[in-house]
């Protein structure tokens, strides 16, 4: 452990088995597991399989291959949140039957043009839970935070959100829902994550309150942006991460982060170069936003 270490820091890695890991997704792990181990912590891995008909088969094999051929190390055992279905359905149970939560029978063409936000069609329509999404009902506030990369974030929960769904009508758990329950059972103290769920994080401080659980701090690392503005994923002009380029993309996604790196690290092993990292990991390096050419260059 360093001089700084923080054996009660917890952070976690959560990908979703939709597909591969890709360059983005290395972004993410890197500077989770970094700020980690920088400082003595434990690095938890959750694998976020909670839409069976988005994962792609053979996709939760593939992410540990690369994870471990990368030279990443985990603390404890994996956790799938396809496991964990009795837990957020006794937190559902609970906010539905508090009146926090209510049935929702919206289609999707009811709701075409309200730009996303739910505008309370059934907030007192008194529905059963059968056959419908199930949302919580949200506060006319604003809810905000200080991120460690992206700085001061806030929504009005009312205006910019409206009720949010927690369970689709497919029976399928939320990612709201889930990922605050999960991340409070873990006791995870750190998040640290893309910057495509920084408007998400609102929401789960509400929840975070509702159900009187711990805030962690968050750092949400740039997203990587094409040109024509879509980000770099899975499903957009990215490849999936191959074991014969593990150095020189880690040093790649290490001066993505914002981070120096070694031309001694050239010829090391994936092992080598993450443990070079974290004794030179600096998260107040991280740049806010960046483009793909940005990225390129690095």
């Amino acid at each position: 452990m360093t001089a700084s270490s923080n054996p009660s820091y917890i952070g976690r890695f959560a990908p979703t088995p939709s597909g591969h890991l890709h360059f983005g997704s290395l972004v993410a792990a890197l500077a989770s597991y970094l700020d980690a181990r920088s400082v003595g912590g434990r690095w938890l891995l959750r694998m976020e399989d909670l839409d069976p008909p988005r994962e792609m088969p053979g996709a939760q094999a593939a992410i540990l291959d690369a994870l471990e051929r990368y030279g990443f190390e985990w603390d404890g055992e994996l956790v799938r949140q396809s496991e964990r279905h009795g837990a957020y359905a006794q937190v559902l149970d609970r906010l539905f039957s508090q009146g926090l939560a209510y049935a929702c029978t919206c289609s999707r063409k009811q709701l075409e043009g309200y730009n996303g936000v739910y505008p309370g069609l059934c907030r007192n329509a008194g529905h059963s839970m059968e056959n419908a999404a199930i949302r919580l009902r949200v506060p006319e506030l604003v809810y905000g935070f200080e991120d460690r990369v992206q700085g001061s974030f806030a929504q009005h929960l009312g205006r910019e959100v409206g009720d949010f769904v927690i369970r689709r009508r497919d029976g399928l758990y939320a990612y709201q829902l889930a990922v605050v329950l999960d991340d409070a059972w873990q006791g995870v103290t750190d998040i640290v994550r893309g910057a495509d769920l920084l408007d998400s994080t609102p929401r789960q401080l509400y929840l975070q309150e509702l159900l009187g659980l711990s805030q962690p701090r968050y750092l949400h690392v740039p997203l990587i942006v094409q040109p024509d503005g879509h980000k770099l994923g899975k499903s957009y002009r990215s490849p999936p991460l191959t074991a014969s380029q593990a150095t020189p993309l880690l040093l790649r996604a290490l001066r993505t982060l914002g981070q120096a790196t070694d031309d001694r690290l050239c010829h090391a092993s994936p092992r080598e170069v993450l443990d070079w990292a974290v004794t030179h990991w600096n998260a107040s390096l991280i740049p806010r936003t960046l483009t793909l050419a940005e990225a390129q260059l690095r």
